[in-house]
C-alpha cells in the first residue's frame, strides 16, 4: 500500500426521501432551490487497522415551513489505514479529507439520483465541496 489508506468497500448504508403528501410535493418543487446541504462525517474503528467511515448528507429546508421534504443518505466506506500512520491528526485528515475526496463523486451521483427518483429532477449541488478547506477551518 503506497498510499496512507486503501478503500476496501463503499456502499449506501441508508437512504431516505420523505414527502408527506402531494401538497408538500408541489410546494417543495417550487422551494427546493432554497434547500441546504448538510454534511456529517463520523467513524468507528474496526479490527486490523480498518475504519468504518460514514458520510451523511442531509438536504432540507432551513425555514420552518409546514410543507417540506427531507432527504438523507448515509454512505459507508471501509478503509484500511497504513501501518505508518500513527498520529491522531494524520488519521483525522485521512477520514475527513482524503477519503471524502475519493468517495464524493460516487456519493454525489447517488444523492442526485435519490432527488431525481423522488420527483425533483434538475437539482444540482451548487458548490464543489472543499474538504481540505473544511478540515483546515475546523482544526485551525
Amino acid at each position: 500500500m503506497t498510499e496512507k489508506f486503501e478503500i476496501l468497500s463503499e456502499f449506501i448504508k441508508d437512504m431516505s426521501s420523505e414527502t408527506p403528501d402531494i401538497e408538500s410535493y408541489l410546494f417543495v418543487k417550487d422551494q427546493i432551490s432554497k434547500y441546504q446541504l448538510n454534511i456529517d462525517i463520523n467513524s468507528k474503528p474496526l479490527k486490523n487497522k480498518m475504519i468504518e467511515v460514514n458520510t451523511i448528507l442531509r438536504f432540507a429546508d432551513k425555514e420552518q415551513n409546514e410543507k417540506k421534504s427531507n432527504f438523507e443518505i448515509i454512505y459507508a466506506t471501509i478503509v484500511k489505514i497504513s501501518d505508518e500512520i500513527k498520529s491522531k491528526k494524520d488519521l483525522e485528515k485521512i477520514i475527513l479529507c482524503d477519503v471524502q475526496n475519493k468517495i464524493f463523486p460516487n456519493l454525489e451521483k447517488s444523492f442526485i439520483n435519490l432527488l431525481n427518483n423522488s420527483g425533483y429532477s434538475g437539482v444540482k449541488l451548487e458548490k464543489k465541496i472543499d474538504f481540505e478547506k473544511l478540515y483546515n477551518e475546523k482544526f485551525s
